[in-house]
């Protein structure tokens, strides 16, 4: 089952040139992610990768410093704390 996934995202690589994909906010684009994480760990882990991915690479996602450490950070929908070096670059300039 696992290779179903890893084909569909190689087909989207394929067909949709990456100016026209959606730009992510995550550092590893989110076909990425799911590729690799389905490579390694199969199918249910891939397909919980890409229902997270899917959830969190929307709007409502906020960048901010932390005063505790000053560290630049993102709070994500489901209110998941992520670290500037998972951060897209073009959201930290």
């Amino acid at each position: 089952m696992k290779y179903i996934i890893l084909i569909v995202i190689r087909i989207y690589w394929k067909i949709i040139p990456p100016s026209n994909r959606r730009k992510c906010i995550f550092k590893k684009s989110c076909s990425n992610h799911v590729f690799e994480i389905t490579q390694k760990e199969g199918f249910i882990m891939g397909l919980k990768a890409f229902q997270f991915r899917y959830k969190n690479c929307r709007a409502n996602f906020s960048i901010f410093q932390n005063p505790i450490d000053n560290k630049i950070q993102m709070i994500l929908p489901s209110q998941l704390i992520i670290d500037k070096d998972e951060i897209a670059e073009r959201l930290i300039k």
